[in-house]
Order: C-alpha cells, then sequence, then structure tokens
C-alpha cells in the first residue's frame, strides 16, 4: 500500500512512518503546536470536505488562498516560547499562516495534487524580486511511474 514518512534536519534521526491523516508544516518540525498551525490544518480539512464539486483549478486556487491568509493566531504561548524575547515585537505578522515581514516572509507557495490514477499536478506560486505584488505560477503535469 501507499505509505508516507516525514524526515527534518531536527528531531528523530530516522525517518518517522506518518498514518493517514493532515499533518501541518511550517518553520519546525512537523506538527508543532503553533496555533497558525493548526487553523491551517483546520482550513486545509475544510477545503478538502467541500473539493468534491471543485474543478482542479480551483482547488488549486482554494489552497493558495488558503496559504496566504494573514491573520494572526493570537496569543501564541508555543511560538512566543520557541522564539523568545527575539520574536515579541514580529509576533502579530508571525502568527498568521503568510507572514509578509520586510526582509522575510513567505515567498512561495506549492501545491501537489496525486489523483487516484497517480496524475500529478504540481502548481508553484513565487514572488518575483521579493515584491508581494509580483507573483509567477508554474504548473507541471505528469504521470508517476510506479
Amino acid at each position: 500500500g501507499d505509505v508516507i514518512y516525514y524526515y527534518g534536519n531536527k528531531g528523530d534521526p530516522e525517518p518517522l512512518f506518518l498514518n493517514p491523516g493532515v499533518y501541518g508544516l511550517s518553520n519546525s518540525l512537523l506538527d508543532t503546536p503553533w496555533k497558525k498551525l493548526q487553523y491551517g490544518k483546520q482550513l486545509f480539512s475544510d477545503v478538502i470536505k467541500h473539493s468534491q464539486n471543485l474543478q482542479k483549478e480551483d482547488l488549486v486556487q482554494e489552497l493558495i488562498k488558503l496559504m496566504n491568509n494573514q491573520d494572526p493566531q493570537l496569543p501564541d504561548p508555543a511560538m512566543e516560547d520557541q522564539g523568545k524575547d527575539y520574536v515579541l515585537p514580529f509576533l502579530n505578522k508571525y502568527a498568521a499562516l503568510c507572514v509578509r515581514c520586510p526582509g522575510y516572509g513567505t515567498r512561495a507557495n506549492t501545491v501537489i495534487l496525486v489523483d487516484g490514477e497517480g496524475q500529478v499536478t504540481f502548481t508553484e506560486r513565487t514572488m518575483l524580486n521579493a515584491d508581494i505584488t509580483q507573483w509567477k505560477t508554474s504548473t507541471y503535469q505528469f504521470q508517476l511511474q510506479i
């Protein structure tokens, strides 16, 4: 059957087997208990729950819209503790799914869809020249070789 593993540069030295489900990954370890991560997982689950009637392109757009949500999820003691005093002046910006700060923040969104026949649609939206008004979207489609 299909299996998925998580491997990061910190934490467990071996890849971690993941049971079926929804996982979240931000600028930390898998499923770090940040409020923005929990919020993003809930938004993702809501999009997927209502995706049956969406065309593929509309699903991609809904997921990109989700990843660009800038609503701060505060207060967040886990994020405050991890960032210590460094993050406090910027916490309002860092506590959102999409971070927009000068010199730091979200610069790309990637959506990878794999259908039941192994057809992959890879879409990436990338910021150009560190300018939040300029984006390039690239889409690639291919068949998985199993």
